[in-house]
Parts: structure tokens; C-alpha cells; sequence
């Protein structure tokens, strides 16, 4: 996964409250069997003119050139509320969107963004506001800078610091997934296990070979999902 630690990008200004998985990937635009091509879908049912199509809805904002290559998301409150899919956030991150300044998340969107290197700033709703328009004066002259390691999000005059909690913030910074931050006490787990394994060795003997095949099955899927 991508560490986060700076981004600045153009910011497209989407300040609609309420705003879905759905929205964000609409269900039938899951019919792919990985995460890779559904930046295609995201906001279809209001980025393109028919369901199903392909014809860009000009009116849109991310198909306003002024936004050409947008990579943050200036959002309403409660951001990504409604189903727990995964899939928004690969749609997001796929589509080049690398953080979402909102005064309000769902909790799981929340969560699926730190786990899958999207960075959900939470400022508000007035902050948010403003932010919003400085850019649309000008989005390709008025880009926003944030800082991670600094808890700050800048463009031109407009300066704010946020807060995030400490172990969402340590997975974006090093660039973490939860496999990978499970991995970072391998030390301690395989320790762990020998101790189980010296005294309760009648217990894993006869797993041992299962556990080495599944082990590998885990970095199969891993390599194929990379």
C-alpha cells in the first residue's frame, strides 16, 4: 500500500450531504472478481448520462475540465455513509483520488480509507466550506496541499490543522495495510508460537503441514491482488 505522508492535488468539490456507497460505486458496477477497473464506475449513476453508459455527464464535476485530474474530494457530512462495500474506496483509489476532506464520515468508509491508503481529513463543515470556495475560483491555480506528518491542510491563505487518531494515522504515514501491520510483530508471533508449539507440541504436529500450505495460499492471493 502507498504510504501518505504529503499530497498536494486539484480538489473537486462534491458538497452533497449524505453521499453513499452506492453513490460512490453503484452495485451494478460490481461485476468484476478484483478491485482493478472500477475507477470506471465511481459516481456512475451521476458521472455518466444513462445507467449502464459510458457517455460523460458534462455538468458533473469531475468531468468539468477545471478538475482535470482531481485527487481530492472536497465532501458534504456523513461522506461514504449506508453499506460497508469495500469496493468505494477501491473505486476512489483506483480513480486517483488519494484523500477526502469531509466535516463527517460512515464509520466503516472511515475505516476502509486508512486500510486501503485514502486519507479521510475530517474539518469543519464551515472550513470545508470555505475551502471550497478558494478552489473553485480557480481549481487548477488553488490546488490543496496536506500534510500528514504536520496535520495541516493548505491552500493559499487557508491554513487548518486536523486531527487523527494515532494508529489510523501510523498505517497511512508507513504506508500499512492490516496484514502488513500484523507482519510488523512477526518477531513476537513466531515466538509465541514456539513457545505454544514446546509445550503443547502433540496440539501442532500434525497441523504443521496445513499451516505451511495455508501460509503460502496467503502470499498467492497477496501477490495476485498486487
Amino acid at each position: 500500500m502507498k504510504a501518505f505522508t504529503r499530497h498536494s492535488g486539484v480538489a473537486a468539490p462534491l458538497r452533497r450531504r449524505n453521499i453513499d456507497t452506492d453513490a460512490i460505486i453503484p452495485s451494478r458496477e460490481m461485476k468484476r472478481v478484483s478491485r482493478h477497473g472500477l475507477g470506471e464506475g465511481l459516481f456512475a449513476g451521476w458521472r455518466y448520462t444513462l445507467p449502464g453508459g459510458r457517455e460523460p455527464n458534462p455538468e458533473f464535476v469531475l468531468n468539468r475540465p477545471e478538475y482535470s485530474a482531481a485527487s481530492i474530494l472536497l465532501g458534504g457530512d456523513n461522506f461514504g455513509c449506508g453499506s460497508s462495500r469495500e469496493h468505494a474506496v477501491w473505486a476512489l483509489a483506483e480513480f486517483g483520488i488519494r484523500a477526502i476532506i469531509a466535516s463527517g464520515y460512515g464509520a466503516i468508509f472511515y475505516t476502509n480509507c486508512v486500510r486501503n491508503g485514502v486519507l479521510p481529513v475530517c474539518l469543519p463543515d464551515a472550513d470545508v466550506e470555505a475551502l471550497a470556495q478558494l478552489v473553485e475560483s480557480d481549481p487548477q491555480a488553488n490546488p490543496v496541499a496536506i500534510d500528514l506528518e504536520r496535520g495541516e491542510v493548505r491552500c493559499g491563505t487557508f491554513c487548518k490543522p486536523f486531527e487523527m487518531d494515532s494508529a489510523s494515522r501510523h498505517m497511512l504515514l508507513h504506508g500499512l495495510d492490516p496484514i502488513s501491520l500484523t507482519l510488523q510483530s512477526d518477531a513476537e508471533i513466531v515466538r509465541f508460537e514456539g513457545a505454544r508449539r514446546a509445550r503443547f507440541g502433540w496440539a501442532f504436529s500434525p497441523l504443521k503441514s496445513n499451516a505451511s500450505e495455508g501460509s503460502q495460499d496467503v502470499e498467492k492471493m497477496k501477490s495476485t491482488e498486487s
